[in-house]
Order: C-alpha cells, then sequence, then structure tokens
C-alpha cells in the first residue's frame, strides 16, 4: 500500500491595517502599477498591458537579491471598495488574492489582503523566501508610500 504524503501548505499573506487615508488613495496607489518601481525596492519595471474602469493586466519585473523574474497579473477592480488578483503567467504554480479598502469614516480606512500563491517547482526552493518577504511586506510598502504621499 502507497504512503499518503502530505501536502505542503500553500502560502499565504492575510495582513490588515487600518490607515489615515481614503479608500480612494488606497485603491489608486495599489492600481498605479506604473509607480511600483518609485518605492518597492524590489520593483525594476512595470508594463501596463491593459487599464479600464474594471482591469488593469500588468507585467512587473522583480529584481531582489539575486533573483530576476517577471510575472503578470490581471486584476478586476471595483474603485474604491476592491480589486481581485489573477494570475497570468510568470514563476507561480497559482497565484490569486484580494485587496479590500473599507471606510472607516473621517478616521480613514480599513486595507486587507489577502494571498495565496504557489511558485512553481524549479524556483520554489530558491525563490520562496525572497517571495515570502516581498509579499509579507507588501501593505507595509503601500502605507509608507500613502504617508509619504500625504507629507507624513
Amino acid at each position: 500500500m502507497a504512503a499518503i504524503l502530505p501536502v505542503a501548505p500553500m502560502p499565504t499573506v492575510r495582513k490588515s491595517v487600518i490607515v489615515q487615508h481614503p479608500c480612494e488613495t488606497m485603491f489608486d496607489l495599489v492600481d498605479r502599477v506604473e509607480d511600483y518601481p518609485a518605492f518597492l525596492p524590489w520593483c525594476r519595471a512595470t508594463e501596463v498591458l491593459e487599464r479600464s474602469d474594471t482591469v488593469t493586466e500588468a507585467r512587473i519585473e522583480v529584481d531582489y537579491h539575486g533573483l530576476t523574474t517577471r510575472f503578470t497579473t490581471r486584476n478586476a477592480k471595483e474603485r474604491p471598495a476592491s480589486m481581485e488578483l489573477s494570475f497570468v503567467e510568470g514563476p507561480f504554480e497559482t497565484f490569486g488574492g484580494r485587496w479590500t479598502f473599507r471606510s472607516l469614516g473621517d478616521d480613514g480606512c480599513r486595507v486587507e489582503l489577502a494571498l495565496d500563491y504557489e511558485l512553481t517547482g524549479a524556483l520554489s526552493g530558491l525563490a520562496a523566501p525572497v517571495f515570502g518577504h516581498i509579499l509579507e511586506s507588501l501593505v507595509d510598502r503601500f502605507v509608507a508610500r500613502a504617508d509619504e504621499i500625504a507629507g507624513r
């Protein structure tokens, strides 16, 4: 009888923060992929492939601690409330997630990011710590950028 091996859990990111910025500001920061190289230290370049009121599809080039790769996502948008992330191409076996922006009135908003991803076999061992760091720090980088723009 063959032994059943346990399946390794898929890496996940779950982050929720309250910020003193409106939903529209935070949503627009996430949607403006072309600005990523200015404040994401791992992002070498971006290319917007499609943008409309309901979709942004973009390619992001990563260059961080010896890892160079690129990936493309297609994001279904409901401004300023949410953005559904879908994988198009790149070093992931699976990749999907959701940004959510909930208004807290005059006090700002709650920003939430939920991501599930799995790197392809060839990259899973080498790139896992790098991608883990990149994806875990995303929310913090966007909050810092919003604070910088607001002069805080």
